[in-house]
């Protein structure tokens, strides 16, 4: 690029008051929508049909290669494009320093019945931290799973930290959120999955991976990151299942533990 490029229209006070509103859950609840910001999560977004309504972008950003890029991509799907100053842009992040573009996006919400394959599933079960779930949504994409399922009583998948962690890719698989654990145990069950319990006591994964226990398809549940499992929940489970460690660390975060359960899934269904 020569850097040159024209000028984008300012975002009028009202939309700007609209996308601020998205900051807060309860702006996001009214408009049925929510905010991707970032190259990489924009990207993600735009390449997702009639995903995104609006791109913002802040007016010291038009000058770098990856954010202007992205508002050519925008402008030629027809996308709405405005530019805002920087402090502006800054009102509509979730971090320290604003990355120059947020895309406004629409909420999907799909549900169990709209999952079209149940091969590998992540049950987020009443998971509360944004940046757990956005990672376990990461974990989830990086290893093929067919979809992730949040039971009443996780945070959303909107959330601006929980966007933000899943790295786009929130916009990869679906997100079936706030559904009864039992009502989710259920569709695994008449699918043909077995239920997995991600909990430090409990069966050691390596051993289910060599009694061929995961080749088949799977629902993995991982439980609060401050209490785990409710007592009912666990029960409903088919089996509870650990991660073995052979070093000092006293234990692994429930994003990390899932995601090696899911890994390790994903290789026992690959060779099978």
């Amino acid at each position: 690029m020569d850097g040159s490029y024209a000028p984008l229209p300012a975002l009028s006070a009202g939309g700007l008051r609209s996308a601020r509103q998205l900051v807060q859950r309860r702006g996001r609840q009214h408009q049925d929508a929510f905010l991707a910001e970032g190259p990489q999560a924009v990207r993600e977004a735009l390449e997702t049909p009639d995903e995104v309504t609006m791109l913002i972008v802040g007016e010291d950003a038009l000058a770098i290669d990856a954010v202007r890029g992205l508002v050519e991509h925008a402008m030629q799907t027809g996308v709405r494009t405005a530019s805002v100053p920087a402090p502006d842009l800054a009102a509509l992040s979730d971090t320290v320093h604003a990355q120059g573009i947020v895309a406004v996006c629409r909420q999907r919400h799909p549900g169990l019945d709209d999952v079209r394959e149940v091969r590998l599933v992540l049950v987020c079960d009443q998971v509360r931290d944004p940046g757990n779930v956005g990672t376990m949504i990461r974990a989830a994409d990086a290893f093929g799973a067919d979809a992730v399922v949040l039971t009443s009583g996780c945070v959303e998948p909107w959330n601006p930290k929980a966007v933000r962690a899943s790295t786009g890719s929130l916009f990869h698989l679906p997100v079936v959120a706030d559904v009864p654990f039992d009502d989710v145990v259920a569709w695994l069950h008449g699918r043909g999955a077995q239920v997995l319990a991600a909990d430090a006591n409990g069966e050691p994964l390596d051993s289910l991976a060599r009694a061929g226990v995961l080749s088949g398809p799977v629902g993995w549940v991982v439980g609060n990151e401050a209490w785990g499992f409710g007592a009912g929940d666990l029960t409903a489970c088919d089996r509870v299942v650990s991660v073995p460690m052979w070093g000092r660390a006293e234990s692994l975060n429930a994003a990390s533990a899932i995601a090696v359960c899911l890994y390790q899934t994903a290789v026992a269904q690959h060779a099978s």
